[in-house]
């Protein structure tokens, strides 16, 4: 069995397939961002992009950065004494090369890393309303602290946690570098963590914002830009389940967009974790998108695996 039947008969030889890696792909089975954790993570990984790659499809990757993002930012905050501490923005570049290298690496083949900008408005309602919670948690008096830095706060079940905007995102700036890179044999590492956040001012020019782009929406958006046909979400789970967690789940095998969209808007799927995958699928098969799966990182080689949706 090979990475072929993944995406099923609606895909050719040589088409492009979008796949991107959840938070699972790039830390150990724990959620360990240790070096080597995240070392054996991505080869494992990267054993079933490449089986893709040498199935004779064009690859593009994408790939949360959640912890890694939260280990810069632990290191910002403790030394915040001695070194002043980088913006978000930064820590978003820092890790997508971080991270693209380690891909790179493992995959074995011809591949490029694009730090990737992704364009957002700077009226967006998140900015007003940041509920994205990023980094580790933290005591009160330590929030406080962080606070009088200008930074959001709120108090979570655990502790305490930085929380940030979330916006929409509207263009993947640099997707005309990763086109132009496939177009010469290369398997394109690009928009990771969701793409670093840019607003553009009123003389034209961009900026990084402390912000964070949901990386399965920002897919959605790279695999459009990019001319993909089919979208593969691979998270930690084997596919969407409506009823997750309660008495009478209901794995979602093959579905239409159509129905898919009824589950959604009735509440089936949680914001912080199915939703923004489901969402994506959605909007990808919408604006034009043949395919798109949400399954496991260990069974995108299988067929029939997973959430399965077609225009």
């Amino acid at each position: 069995m090979n990475a072929l039947s993944s995406v099923g008969s609606v895909a050719r030889v040589g088409e492009r397939v979008l796949v991107a890696l959840g938070g699972n792909a790039m830390t150990g089975p724990d959620g360990s961002a240790s070096p080597q954790a995240q070392l054996n993570a991505i080869e494992a990984a990267m054993r079933q992009v490449r089986a893709l790659i040498d199935a004779g499809h064009q690859v593009v990757l994408t790939h949360g950065n959640g912890p890694q993002v939260g280990n810069l930012l632990l290191k910002n905050q403790l030394a915040a004494a001695v070194v002043p501490p980088v913006p978000l923005d930064w820590c978003g570049a820092q890790t997508q090369a971080t991270i693209g290298t380690l891909i790179l690496n493992a995959l074995g083949r011809p591949a490029a890393t694009v730090v990737t900008r992704t364009l957002v408005d700077a009226g967006d309602p998140a900015f007003a309303d940041p509920v994205k919670p990023i980094g580790r948690y933290f005591t009160e008096a330590e929030a406080r602290r962080f606070e009088k830095l200008g930074q959001s706060w709120r108090r979570f079940e655990r502790g305490w946690r930085r929380v940030v905007a979330s916006p929409e995102p509207l263009e993947i700036l640099d997707a005309p570098a990763a086109t132009a890179l496939m177009a010469a044999g290369f398997t394109v590492v690009a928009a990771g963590g969701g793409g670093v956040p840019v607003v553009r001012q009123r003389d034209g020019s961009l900026t990084g914002v402390e912000a964070v782009v949901d990386k399965d929406l920002a897919a959605a958006v790279l695999a459009r830009a990019v001319g993909a046909r089919i979208l593969v979400i691979a998270t930690d789970v084997p596919q969407a389940v409506v009823g997750y967690g309660g008495r009478d789940p209901r794995p979602i095998g093959q579905i239409s967009a159509g129905e898919l969209r009824v589950l959604h808007a009735a509440g089936h799927f949680a914001g912080g974790s199915m939703g923004p995958k489901v969402e994506a699928v959605l909007r990808f098969v919408a604006a034009g998108g043949e395919r798109a799966v949400i399954t496991s990182l260990e069974h995108i080689a299988d067929p029939g695996a997973g959430t399965r949706v077609e225009r």
